[in-house]
């Protein structure tokens, strides 16, 4: 598939999938969300790639939907609107639900839908420029991407409610400090420090990054117990699968080396 909206390299385990719309920043349309899904698609089949990066083109991440795909909502039917909710909504449990790490890199603003965007991935850099915020409610409508989900399982119930319900932007700094955002970096130094952590994720076994990131993800929905079970199943599956010993005593070299 040739990509319009988005771009895909790939280099040394690193697929790095970029939002391609600098000229309305990077706002989200149909095209983009089907070139988005088919991007992580090749990601998710190639063999060689361990991490993911997503970030965008230009001054920004996402500055959301685009602005013709929201004036035609009053337009639709209602059984139109709703089925079109529900496959974007798909569309992004698709990119959530990725077998390998997706890092976001935050190069600027990330809002509604793309903020939302950001809430798929598995970890958030952010810039020092980077703005996050839903404002969706300030236009009469609801973040229907599952930010009201995703939102309150990384910061807390509390503080997804003030921002949704505000539809406050908040600052790099403050998304850290919420825990919105892992880190924050100067935006001379996003690149290399989304490099730096996705090189230290292609050193680990792929199978168990894979396992952990299903665990992790059912911890929200899933009871203590049956998670409990899942996981020693997954532990034989590691030691089925994996030179165990081995990679202890190369991690223990890579310790004793500073690495």
């Amino acid at each position: 598939m040739k990509f319009e909206t988005v771009l895909y390299e790939k280099s040394e385990g690193i697929a790095r999938i970029i939002l391609n719309r600098p000229e309305v920043l990077n706002a989200i349309n149909s095209k983009m969300l089907m070139e988005l899904a088919e991007a992580f698609r090749v990601a998710g089949r190639d063999e060689d790639v361990k991490v993911v990066i997503l970030t965008g083109a230009g001054k920004a991440f996402s500055s959301g939907m685009d602005f013709s795909l929201l004036e035609g909502l009053g337009k639709m039917g209602l059984n139109e609107l709703y089925e079109a909710t529900r496959f974007a909504q798909g569309i992004y449990s698709q990119l959530e639900s990725l077998e390998k790490p997706v890092i976001a890199a935050i190069n600027g603003p990330a809002l509604g839908g793309g903020l939302e965007l950001a809430l798929v991935c598995d970890l958030r850099i952010a810039s020092e420029n980077a703005i996050f915020g839903l404002p969706e409610v300030a236009v009469g409508i609801v973040p229907d991407l599952a930010g009201c989900q995703r939102l309150p399982r990384i910061v807390g119930l509390g503080k997804a409610k003030e921002l949704v319900m505000t539809a406050r932007i908040i600052d790099a700094r403050e998304a850290e400090k919420i825990g919105l955002v892992n880190r924050v970096v100067p935006l001379d130094k996003l690149e290399e420090e989304v490099l730096t952590t996705a090189k230290m994720i292609t050193m680990n076994s792929s199978l168990a990054i894979l396992l952990s990131k299903k665990i992790l993800n059912l911890s929200f929905d899933v009871d203590m117990e049956t998670l409990l079970n899942y996981t020693a199943l997954a532990q034989r599956i590691c030691v089925q699968n994996e030179d165990v010993p081995g990679k202890v005593r190369a991690y223990v070299g890579r310790l004793k080396a500073g690495k």
